[in-house]
């Protein structure tokens, strides 16, 4: 029997949240004029269930190219200057690896900047598979990210699989994908009812192993 962790990266692997910000706050202010939002302001609109994030980021009604492009181009240098693993994380993947558990990453951030940063933070290696919100027609609570990480490792009936997140819509996910989950409290989303939960990365190794 295989056992398949997914994790989600931004608020669950990595915390992201400064130079997410940084790189928002520059679009405002070059292509709006607007003052600099706060971490937490742009961590909260980001977590939120139903959200239009270029009226609450730029305050347009639908996400402008030019926006989009000015941020991606931005966040590329951006992306790895602040980023850091949550305390425990590398050495329970470390822990996960040697046990034979296989492992991947389902993010709705894009691909590139996923492996870019996780690159950079030294664990990209343990995962089979990375999948951004570019690999797919929906993103998460949309099960295809899981269903195509689930496929690399080959997983099969009797096989066993979780996800990891930080964000009601990473237990949802997992729900449509037809696999466990488990929400992890140290992320950025504040704290809401599910039966799994876990305070410390390393109880990850209490439920999986």
């Amino acid at each position: 029997m295989k056992k398949i962790v997914i994790f989600d990266m931004d608020g669950t692997l990595i915390d992201s949240k400064k130079d997410i910000t940084i790189s928002v706050n520059y679009v405002r202010m070059k292509n709006h004029d607007l003052p600099p939002l706060s971490e937490e302001y742009v961590v909260k609109a980001i977590n939120k269930k139903h959200r239009n994030l270029a009226k609450l980021f730029y305050e347009t009604e639908i996400y402008e190219e030019k926006d989009r492009e000015l941020f991606e181009q931005h966040y590329k240098e951006q992306c790895i200057q602040n980023p850091y693993l949550y305390d425990g994380i590398k050495e329970v993947l470390e822990s996960l690896h040697v046990n034979g558990v296989l492992m991947g990453v389902a993010t709705n951030a894009p691909t590139p900047f996923a492996k870019e940063m996780l690159t950079h933070l030294g664990i990209e290696h343990y995962f089979v598979k990375i999948v951004g919100a570019d690999k797919v027609k929906q993103p998460k609570p949309d099960p295809q990210m899981i269903h195509i990480i689930l496929e690399a490792c080959s997983f099969e009936q009797g096989d066993k699989a979780w996800m990891i997140g930080d964000n009601p819509k990473d237990i949802e996910v997992a729900h449509n994908a037809g696999i466990e989950a488990i929400y992890a409290t140290w992320g950025f989303q504040s704290d809401f009812d599910y039966e799994i939960k876990i305070k410390d990365p390393k109880e990850i190794l209490k439920i999986v192993l």
